[in-house]
């Protein structure tokens, strides 16, 4: 039987942490098969943990760093 890994979709606004609610931004695939999402802030508090059990991290987390949007002078 041969296994074929397909990239994750990237993470969007509807997908939510399953700790708080907000904006997931790290996907945890677990040994399992299951997944968890997670917010930046709680990826950070349970990444040591989370390293244990996951077959894949997919962390987004990067995107908080970009500039905020602004609009263009003909959209005001």
């Amino acid at each position: 039987m041969t296994t074929v890994l397909t990239p994750a979709s990237p993470l969007t606004a509807a997908d939510r942490c399953d700790r708080c609610g907000a904006q997931a931004y790290l996907r945890v695939v677990l040994a399992s098969g299951g997944e968890l999402l997670f917010c930046a802030h709680h990826g950070r508090k349970f990444e040591p943990e989370l390293k244990k059990i996951a077959v894949e991290i997919q962390d987004e987390s990067n995107r908080l760093d970009g500039t905020a949007a602004t609009a263009t002078t003909d959209e005001r």
